[in-house]
């Protein structure tokens, strides 16, 4: 039989094939890759049946054997010691790969019982992450003693236990008592310290740094604090958690009103309109930070279901934060029927005119304080734009009474004269459904009527629409039941018919709708603070509202810039030093 010897490499494999005399009859070098490995299968096959020898060196012709074996062949393992004698024996002197090889080869001829080589199975894969895992942990014990011993070469107060180490708490405790650097201070009987050297560097007080408290900022008013403080951990490492994050952004949030009171606004020509609107959203809170009246009203609640809210039920867990939106906008004078399309759809001959547009857009919201405030903070706004009350202001409501009593009475506080105009969409929806008591939902002629009557209040006329409802309902001899909704159509158009002239607002290019706050509401709230299973607390809600309406005016720069410096001032505040003494 034909034996081939096998000197392996890291790189190469050298295979030599001898008769059973010993006379060498090929060889063959190849790559000590898989496609070497195929190779040399093939040229193996070309001598028939032979008895493979390789070179006792598992960890570089294990892939090696495996495939020899799977491919059916015979191979035995020969010792490196059994190599010397017969290298001595060959007619050609020296060592190379070959001659290694060849030497391989003889040895199986000449040693009958040589080990035969066999798979290893999954158990050598087992054995090899053993063998890493167990160095592994001899290295990390090895650096844990000696930085134990370092610590104690430091300060010998440092003791930690040898498995004190893996935890972040026990690296941060130790990393504070470390970083410790003694520093000149002025101090003074009865005044507090003074250190010049932190005024210089303006560092925060506590120990996040002014990047990672913007980055929290930007991250948790987008999204949720625990997809915050992954954002963070991807950029600078695990070095805040998600109740630090919560704290950094209520901190953050406190010169809010500072800020705005210091700015100017540009000012406007007197022809510019100047708009305000209010509205009201809720949001969920935690039961402690509920308004008394909620919270009372939600414990004298009965609930129908047990699992669930009936018809008119609520859960009272929200409490109600006030929005309110200050902008200029030019005139822009249009027609009804640039508003709502005549019965059969408007002809594409004329383009509808649009309307003002907003400029300047200035956003702001509560949840701790109650509307008189926010309504106030309105006002301010307004006033900074119009000290002198030169402009014609207007005022868009949906028809909350109370909303329109802190307005009035507002506005009066001031004594300036305002226009308040009742949002059309409010009034259209009230149609929609008033629509329901003389239309089935799929009728389409639900919509001619609808534009009709709308008109009509376009015009001016809001009192005639009412009483054409109610007159229909009568001819139709609906029920009470049957014409519910048309009657609060109707009196929502009577209770707010001072409101509602809006052939006045029309011909003068004031906006007629509340687009502006009711887009606020949805993304100063609903977007962030309306998060599947979110529950508030007051300075949690008022920090995240107060921001987002700060990077919705655009103002976030500027106000980052003036958070840093009133920061500074608060920690650093200037003192008189010859009223202090150096003292180390």
């Amino acid at each position: 039989m034909i034996v081939v010897g096998i000197d392996g490499h890291k790189n190469t494999h050298t295979l030599v094939a001898v008769d059973p005399l010993g006379k060498r009859l090929a060889e063959l070098t190849v790559a000590a890759r898989p496609a070497g490995h195929l190779k040399a299968l093939a040229w193996l096959h070309g001598f028939g049946p032979v008895l493979v020898a390789v070179e006792d060196c598992r960890h570089l012709t294990r892939r090696f054997e495996a495939d020899l074996l799977n491919s059916g062949h015979a191979v035995v393992r020969v010792h490196t010691r059994l190599m010397a004698g017969a290298r001595r024996s060959a007619r050609e002197r020296g060592k190379s790969d070959p001659i290694d090889a060849e030497a391989v080869a003889r040895v199986a001829l000449r040693e009958p019982d040589l080990p035969k080589a066999c798979l290893d199975g999954p158990s050598r894969d087992i054995k090899l992450l053993v063998d890493h895992r167990r160095t592994l942990v001899a290295q990390r014990t090895a650096i844990g003693n000696k930085l134990r011993w370092f610590l104690h070469e430091l300060d010998s107060e440092l003791a930690v236990a040898s498995r004190g180490l893996r935890r972040l708490c026990v690296l941060d405790q130790l990393a504070q008592a470390l970083m410790r650097v003694t520093r000149c201070a002025l101090r003074s009987p009865g005044q507090a310290n003074c250190y010049p050297a932190d005024k210089v560097l303006g560092l925060p007080h506590e120990r996040h740094s002014l990047g990672v408290r913007k980055l929290a900022v930007l991250e948790a008013v987008r999204g949720s604090y625990d997809t915050a403080t992954e954002a963070i951990t991807r950029c600078c490492g695990k070095v805040v958690g998600k109740r630090q994050v919560e704290h950094l952004v209520q901190a953050a949030a406190v010169d809010v009103a500072a800020f705005y009171a210091a700015r100017t606004p540009v000012p406007q020509g007197a022809s510019t309109l100047l708009v305000l609107s209010v509205d009201g959203k809720g949001i969920v809170m935690r039961p402690g930070h509920l308004r008394e009246a909620t919270r009372k009203a939600a414990e004298r609640a009965k609930r129908t279901f047990r699992t669930r809210l009936a018809t008119g039920e609520k859960s009272g867990r929200k409490r109600m934060a006030t929005l309110a939106a200050v902008y200029d906008a030019d005139p822009a004078v249009r027609r009804p029927h640039d508003i709502i399309a005549p019965p059969g759809g408007r002809s594409t001959a004329r383009i509808p005119r649009p309307g003002p547009r907003a400029q300047a857009k200035w956003l702001t919201g509560s949840v701790k304080h109650d509307p008189e405030h926010v309504i106030a903070a309105a006002f301010d706004q307004a006033q900074a734009r119009d000290p002198q009350h030169r402009r014609c202001w207007v005022v868009l409501v949906d028809g909350a009474r109370h909303q329109l009593d802190l307005i009035q009475a507002e506005a009066e506080r001031r004594g300036v004269n305002i226009h308040i105009v009742l949002d059309l969409v409010h009034v259209i929806e009230k149609l929609w459904a008033a629509s329901r008591c003389f239309h089935t939902p799929a009728d389409p002629a639900a919509e001619d009527w609808i534009a009709v009557k709308a008109a009509r209040v376009l015009r001016g006329c809001a009192q005639q629409a009412a009483d054409e409802i109610r007159a229909e309902a009568d001819h139709r001899k609906l029920t009470g039941d049957q014409r519910t909704a048309a009657d609060k159509a109707c009196q929502y158009l009577n209770n707010n018919a001072d409101f509602v002239h809006y052939d006045r607002a029309l011909a003068a290019g004031w906006p007629i709708a509340s687009g502006v706050i009711e887009g606020a509401a949805r993304h100063l709230i609903a977007d962030r603070l309306d998060i599947t299973g979110s529950r508030w607390s007051i300075p949690g809600a008022e920090a995240l509202l107060n921001l987002r309406a700060v990077i919705s005016n655009d103002d976030f720069p500027a106000y980052w810039n003036f958070h840093v410096q009133a920061e500074h001032r608060r920690l650093h505040p200037t003192a008189d030093q010859a009223d202090y003494k150096l003292t180390a």
